[in-house]
């Protein structure tokens, strides 16, 4: 997180119930929120790669992390691109991340089926209405994200999001895309973090 959570949770004075983390990766944010008082019971994990998935629940049994791939739709078969840091892996191709960090490469290619937030949170009974904050870094679909759990967003107070401000991926969405979107359910961005030589960063959003 470009803007650490202890930060915010100073600054604006956060009232977290619970956390919502759609792109785990491995969990690196796990002790950053366990500092601030959010216990391991109310933080629910997703992560589009299995072996990842498998890791941290070898290494940490008191986890909820669930493997899916978050977009739009439901049961579409996509190309999901592997990169060498794992972190960079996304369902869009490069755009300009090619150039900003060209020791960054896309090494494997795998079939996968998507899944919509919403269906995640039904398929696994994840207590939607105990958590009010979510982060995601999903490597320009956060805002498909958003919209796979668009009935769920009455109840979230905070949204954390690795945002775009150019092309990072092909087709990703923009930070004014997702400015525009959370507007409509009284999201306001409060807090940005953007590395203009890179053309993304970190928002934090606030419902007022």
């Amino acid at each position: 997180m470009l803007i650490p959570i202890h930060v915010l949770n100073n600054h604006f004075k956060l009232n977290i119930n619970g956390i919502l983390h759609i792109g785990a990766h491995e969990c690196e944010e796990l002790q950053d929120y366990n500092n601030i008082g959010i216990t391991n019971n109310n933080i629910y994990w997703i992560e589009a790669m299995k072996n990842k998935v498998d890791l941290i629940k070898n290494n940490k049994k008191d986890v909820n992390i669930y493997n899916a791939v978050i977009d739009i739709e439901d049961n579409k078969e996509i190309v999901f691109n592997i990169t060498n840091n794992g972190q960079s892996s996304s369902i869009l191709e490069f755009g300009s991340h090619s150039v900003h960090h060209p020791h960054v490469k896309m090494i494997e290619k795998q079939v996968m089926n998507t899944s919509r937030m919403d269906s995640i949170i039904d398929k696994y009974n994840i207590p939607i209405h105990n958590i009010n904050f979510i982060n995601l870094d999903i490597q320009g679909v956060e805002l498909r994200a958003l919209k796979s759990m668009e009935k769920y967003l009455k109840n979230i107070q905070y949204i954390y999001t690795e945002v775009n401000t150019e092309e990072v991926y092909k087709n990703c969405n923009l930070m004014s895309e997702i400015d525009e979107y959370l507007s409509n359910f009284g999201f306001t961005r409060v807090a940005t973090k953007i590395l203009e030589q890179y053309g993304w960063g970190d928002a934090f959003y606030m419902k007022q």
